[in-house]
């Protein structure tokens, strides 16, 4: 049977190209909202974090109505980061849309993700978005496509794919990229005629795989997949097995079953072929896992996420402001949190420790860490954190390390120093090509040597710099890369900083806290150009005296401390140090706080 009232598609493309603003306009042209109805701008981000950093985190379904005929959209993240949850939700599409910016063209991430997309043979129609932008290239651009699509070994079909002219943020699409277009309706024609729609035998034995779970404090585990074959009805006996054999199949029963309709999940009796479900009442259910009928256990085929490439320690935090202003401060609940985390998030993976009081979380980069520590920070929890380490692996007999493909876009008069930096970070031109009066560059560089690059690069390049990286290949270890210039500046005493001892420490570098900042010794407060660590005295008072000479009581004027976010207080970690993180603060310290034991260990060493 073929469900020519069904499309199932998703929305990749690198990060920032537009994909969740599309979204937006086709649900609004789809009649997913009331004519009179208040909508947030992207209204899938639904998360605070990702509607802060304007970033998709995690994978979304949505569905609009065009004609008679449902399409389930799925709004994946951009981020290189998020790449698991990209890779997962493509079994659930028979096609997908990739979106490129008119300026910007096809970036690194658009090349991971269309490949997975063209590896399961979907078929594909390309959107040239964003192109009411005033340096859109729209003539190039198709032609950059194609050159991708050849280079990734597309089919012929899949060299073939319509091209579609989009401004997302207006809401028009257009087959000719000199026409602006009225609304989106030929972006729904090109779905409904060119992307395939679901078959199978409805009355066949069920198979459902499951490629996304989402998690419900209420109800548990909800598993999202598509139904490949036959009919699932509510309150179904099923037999949940995986194709891997790394467990033994058991019954489980479906207590709550719902469709996706707009933003909404509404229950449903049954489902049957190419239907997108959400299923409850399963326990212990996990991406990857298939859903078939008592009688006949044939598991589906699921790819192999990839593999975790950066690792961090999580601990209890241990300083002297520990469990001030945290509400979970205990290993058992960083335990309990971090293996709930587990649950929900395949690319993540928590190793316990010889020490009850830390864990080893490995993820897919920096960024993919940072947003699981900021949300265990707005939870409540207080936990500090080493820095980033890779993952090695041995190939061979030879030690080998994770390398990244790094695209940096930057203007003519910077390329100097980027190639100077990269040098020293064992980075290898792969490519080189101007783009007006600026200038794109390709690296091969160990993902080492990016810890701690972002903030130098965009001093480097004064705010005018565009980087972006996508994991590579495993490669030979590169030998050693040095992490950081700078030193560090640390407390010598605790109590509160005042502008007389910050005054006479901000000679020596750049501060990090302000006046009335409390501190504890070992703690970071500044930077200091030099490669070594100082001891400064930020608690020091001017002592008192009954004699006033002239000049001497002028006002100390304070440099504007610098405020790093999370993501810059991991990347300026040294080895030796930790950052406490708490629902407040964000303080970098040393590992040996006391200043005397930390002397005298380097000595020894």
């Amino acid at each position: 049977m073929i469900r020519e009232d069904l499309r199932n598609i998703a929305i990749i493309a690198h990060v920032d190209h537009g994909k969740t603003t599309l979204v937006d306009e086709m649900l609004k042209q789809g009649g997913a909202f009331r004519e009179n109805q208040v909508v947030e701008d992207r209204v899938m981000d639904s998360n605070t974090l990702e509607r802060e950093r304007g970033i998709t985190i995690l994978a979304k379904n949505t569905s609009v109505h065009y004609n008679g005929i449902k399409i389930n959209i799925i709004d994946t993240p951009g981020h290189a980061d998020f790449g698991g949850e990209v890779e997962r939700v493509l079994k659930m599409v028979n096609g997908v849309i990739l979106l490129v910016d008119a300026a910007e063209g096809p970036m690194p991430q658009t090349r991971f993700v269309l490949q997975k997309a063209l590896e399961l043979g979907h078929r594909i129609i390309v959107v040239v978005n964003k192109i009411d932008r005033p340096d859109a290239r729209l003539d190039e651009i198709p032609d950059e496509v194609l050159e991708l699509l050849l280079d990734l070994d597309a089919s012929e079909e899949q060299l073939e794919s319509p091209i579609l002219f989009c401004s997302g943020r207006s809401g028009t699409a257009s087959l000719s990229q000199y026409e602006a277009g009225e609304n989106l309706i030929p972006l729904f024609e090109t779905i409904v005629n060119y992307i395939p729609a679901p078959e199978g035998d409805p009355d066949g034995d069920l198979q459902l795989l499951v490629s996304s779970i989402d998690y419900n404090d209420y109800v548990g585990r909800i598993a999202i997949g598509r139904v490949e074959r036959g009919t699932i009805k509510q309150n179904q006996e099923v037999m949940i097995s995986d194709y891997h054999n790394s467990k033994e199949p058991y019954r489980g029963k479906v207590v709550n079953m719902y469709q996706i309709e707009g933003l909404k999940r509404v229950p449903a009796e049954t489902a049957t072929v190419g239907d997108i479900v959400c299923l409850s009442g399963i326990e212990n259910i996990t991406i990857g896992d298939t859903l078939t009928s008592l009688n006949n256990i044939e598991p589906l085929p699921f790819v192999k996420i990839s593999e975790p490439t950066v690792e961090m320690t999580f601990s209890v935090n241990d300083s002297p402001f520990a469990g001030r202003e945290g509400k979970f401060v205990t290993s058992r609940q960083l335990r309990e949190r971090l293996f709930k985390e587990l649950l929900k998030d395949v690319s993540l993976r928590v190793a316990e420790t010889d020490s009850t009081e830390s864990f080893i979380v490995s993820g897919r980069g920096e960024m993919h860490l940072s947003i699981l520590i900021e949300t265990m920070r707005r939870e409540g929890f207080e936990l500090s954190v080493s820095t980033p380490r890779v993952l090695f692996k041995e190939i061979d007999g030879v030690k080998c390390e994770p390398f990244e493909k790094l695209l940096i876009d930057v203007p003519e008069d910077c390329v100097g120093t980027v190639m100077e930096k990269m040098g020293t970070r064992k980075a290898e031109v792969l490519n080189m090509h101007p783009q007006g009066s600026r200038m794109r560059l390709e690296f091969l560089i160990p993902s080492r040597g990016l810890f701690g690059y972002r903030n130098e690069f965009l001093t480097d390049t004064r705010g005018e710099g565009i980087m972006n990286t996508i994991f590579d290949s495993y490669q030979p270890f590169k030998g050693e890369i040095p992490r950081r210039s700078t030193g560090s500046l640390i407390s010598f005493e605790s109590g509160e900083a005042v502008t007389y001892g910050l005054f006479n420490a901000q000679e020596r570098g750049t501060l990090f806290i302000g006046p009335g900042t409390p501190v504890y010794e070992g703690m970071v407060v500044g930077c200091s150009p030099k490669a070594e660590d100082l001891v400064v005295n930020v608690c020091k008072k001017k002592h008192v005296t009954n004699m006033r000479a002239s000049g001497s009581d002028e006002a100390l004027r304070l440099v504007t401390p610098r405020i790093f976010s999370l993501e810059e207080s991991i990347e300026f970690l040294a080895e030796d140090e930790l950052l406490e993180v708490t629902p407040k603060s964000l303080r970098i310290r040393k590992r040996i706080l006391s200043n005397q034991l930390r002397a005298k260990q380097r000595a020894k060493g």
